[in-house]
């Protein structure tokens, strides 16, 4: 099994200077991506810009963006996307993801009190038309028109993440790949990932057994806890109970995740500051052996 380490970017408004020193020292250290997380209303960097960005920056990191796909039309979005795919040399990841759904989230996206998930459903097979060179209507009304230019990848991989009945059932049945998040502990995650084969299993499809991870938080301290329980969702219990503290602490979650069939790791700190550097230097020394 290939185990892969990533490290997620902070949270904050676009800093060319410490995006160019994230991106340098997590090549430098052997990570083998960034993750960029879309997050419509907050102060936090466009994770496409982020990605072309980070892609002039760097010749072998894979790129990954957790990606809301709502707030454009279809066309626009796939075109996008693919352009993304020439800008990093075929190095893009790319999860598709519903958002945060934080008060006005919906109406800023112009999608209303829509359900999301059902978006996706009907989003994600004319997205792999586009990105295959088939003509798609882009509206009911109108003529089927195909992209300009392809993605590099043949195919370009979607992921989804989500840990609900309905996420797990769209996960088996259209994703290439789930991408978690640990809030319920190793057991609940292995067992979301069961449910997820079985659905795909159910739908007539293989999901790489491979294709299966998870973000990380993770704290160096016992302090930085207090930070995580201010931004808690409800209901998302005490973070001491799922965020590993210390290097020890984070080895032996991802060992019990690999044991578990998990095998890519998208890790990120609690505290969201410091010179990365420093981060990165800790984190290798943490984790970077496990890496096969």
């Amino acid at each position: 099994m290939k185990v892969r380490f990533a490290v997620s970017a902070r949270i904050g408004s676009p800093d060319p200077a410490d995006l160019d020193q994230l991106v340098t020292e997590a090549e430098a250290q052997g990570f083998d991506s960034l993750w960029f997380s879309d997050l419509p209303l907050l102060d936090a960097t466009d994770p496409t810009l982020a990605v072309a960005f980070a892609a002039a920056r760097s010749s072998r990191l894979k790129l990954g963006v957790n990606l809301v796909p709502f707030g454009y039309e279809p066309f626009v979005f796939a075109r996008q996307v693919a352009q993304l795919d020439h800008l990093t040399g075929g190095r893009l990841l790319v999860t598709l993801v519903p958002g945060l759904d934080q008060p006005g989230e919906r109406a800023a996206l112009g999608i209303g009190g829509a359900h999301r998930g059902r978006r996706i459903d009907a989003l994600l097979p004319d997205l792999r038309m586009w990105w295959a060179g088939e003509a798609v209507a882009p509206a009911p009304e109108a003529d089927p028109i195909a992209l300009p230019l392809r993605p590099v990848q043949d195919p370009l991989e979607v992921w989804l993440g989500g840990s609900g009945p309905q996420a797990v059932e769209r996960a088996g049945r259209l994703a290439d790949g789930w991408l978690g998040s640990l809030t319920t502990g190793v057991d609940e995650v292995a067992a979301t990932r069961e449910r997820i084969v079985q659905a795909a299993t159910d739908a007539g499809r293989v999901i790489d057994p491979e294709h299966f991870g998870l973000s990380i938080p993770y704290a160096r301290e016992d302090a930085e806890l207090d930070e995580a329980r201010r931004f808690r969702r409800p209901g998302g219990g005490d973070p001491s109970q799922h965020i590993p503290v210390g290097a020890a602490a984070l080895r032996s979650l991802i060992g019990r995740l690999t044991d578990a069939g998990l095998s890519k790791f998208v890790v990120r700190r609690v505290r969201q500051d410091g010179a990365w550097p420093d981060e990165l230097a800790w984190l290798a020394d943490a984790v970077l052996d496990l890496q096969t």
